[in-house]
């Protein structure tokens, strides 16, 4: 297995920003996303990568963009760096199958979340008021369940280090408008129903998703990453059953093994056994093996 790359420092490039997992690059009039193999977990950026992870959420981004260009554009140029600006050559062997080089566009400050199942922050707000996000929900649902319809519940978009925090849909109206609001709940629900239906083919239940949209020349794309385990939670079909949490082929393992040390979710991270990063990247790997192999 390749060294894993926890972050990039490629001198002859303008380096931007680095951050949970991404680090950003000025390419032109382009940016030059490049996947490390960084690993958050309660929005809080892990000692040790897991070794291939970027390369698997590149590769999962760039198929489920290509599998939406029919509901939403995205910011894809690229995702071949030998196709790259010349500055980029010297990079190559770094930059091959972790990276892709995207428009530019104007980051729309919330984060769009859908869910299918109630699980994580979801189930613990329903546990306390039968809502989510301003959702009114109905009694009786357990942890795990598939929700009556796929509900859309937007967060904050925190910085590094800081927790995303809820909004309700008014809030996000009050943030960004009505009429864009509208527009990105429409576009989350399409992309959510199509990816829900891919995978389910595969044998994986999505439960819920998060997804970041920007404006490019006023016309609203796809940026950032899509459906990725790092953005999702993905479930194995044949072993679902609610009324408990589920196995899952995304960083939820990593979560759980945190909560079981009982560390207090703020920095720094504690470091991660040899067994726990293995596991992590097996299950990245499987929902790769299972959704774009």
């Amino acid at each position: 297995m390749t060294k894993p790359i926890d972050q990039t420092n490629f001198t002859n490039l303008h380096f931007l920003s680095r951050g949970k997992v991404r680090d950003l690059y000025a390419v032109g009039d382009a940016l030059l996303l490049v996947a490390t193999d960084r690993i958050s977990a309660f929005d809080v950026i892990m000692p040790d990568p897991i070794p291939g992870k970027g390369v698997i959420l590149n590769q999962m981004s760039s198929f489920w963009f290509r599998q939406m260009e029919d509901i939403i554009g995205n910011h894809i140029l690229s995702t071949d760096a030998k196709d790259f600006p010349a500055e980029c050559a010297p990079y190559l062997s770094s930059l091959q199958g972790r990276s892709m080089l995207v428009k530019k566009a104007t980051p729309l400050p919330v984060e769009c979340i859908v869910r299918g199942y109630l699980s994580g922050s979801g189930w613990k707000d329903y546990c306390q008021n039968r809502t989510v996000s301003g959702h009114r929900l109905p009694e009786g649902l357990k942890e795990s369940s598939r929700l009556p319809e796929t509900i859309f519940t937007p967060t904050t978009k925190a910085p590094k280090g800081e927790h995303d925090s809820p909004i309700s849909i008014a809030e996000m109206e009050d943030l960004i408008g009505s009429d864009l609001t509208g527009e990105i709940v429409r576009i989350s629900l399409a992309i959510y129903k199509r990816a829900a239906a891919t995978a389910l083919t595969a044998g994986i239940i999505i439960a819920d998703t998060k997804m970041e949209f920007g404006l490019l020349d006023n016309r609203l794309i796809l940026i950032d990453e899509l459906l990725t385990p790092d953005s999702s939670r993905f479930w194995p079909a044949d072993e679902y059953e609610e009324g408990r949490p589920q196995k899952s082929f995304d960083k939820q393992f990593l979560r759980d093994y945190l909560l079981s040390i009982h560390w207090n979710q703020t920095p720094p991270a504690p470091s991660l056994p040899p067994d726990i990063i293995e596991k992590t990247r097996a299950k990245y790997e499987e929902a790769y093996s299972r959704l774009v192999k």
